[in-house]
């Protein structure tokens, strides 16, 4: 487990890149680009991925926003064989945008209801 959470840490420090630099195309093109890979032969469940994640953002030097969350998320699952999307969607009023994962159609990293709060710009 603690090898996953340094591979969560390092895709955290590599989406964080891309938002420190303001390079929103530059982190859509990663993810769009990161490919569900087959299975090595070490099974890791999407929970375990999430929680992993969950852990890296608690030693993670300053807040991780959702964006670079949700990106970092979808490009570890995709790495251990899971076929997860990254939802980017917005709400009007008030003005709001947020990033979250599904995995089958099950958002995996936030709460279930967060759907029926944005309406859905785009799916990676």
């Amino acid at each position: 487990m603690s090898l996953l959470v340094l591979n969560a840490y390092v895709e955290l420090l590599r989406c964080g890149a891309y938002v420190s630099r303001r390079d929103f195309a530059g982190l859509y093109q990663k993810v769009r680009r990161s490919a569900v890979r087959p299975s090595n032969g070490i099974s890791v469940s999407c929970a375990q991925v999430c929680h992993a994640v969950d852990v890296a953002c608690m030693w993670y030097w300053k807040q991780v926003q959702c964006l670079q969350r949700s990106a970092a998320t979808t490009c570890l699952l995709r790495r251990h064989g899971t076929a997860a999307e990254m939802v980017i969607a917005s709400r009007r009023m008030p003005f709001q945008a947020h990033a979250w994962v599904e995995v089958e159609g099950r958002v995996v990293n936030d709460r279930p209801q967060v759907r029926e709060t944005y309406a859905v710009l785009d799916r990676l």
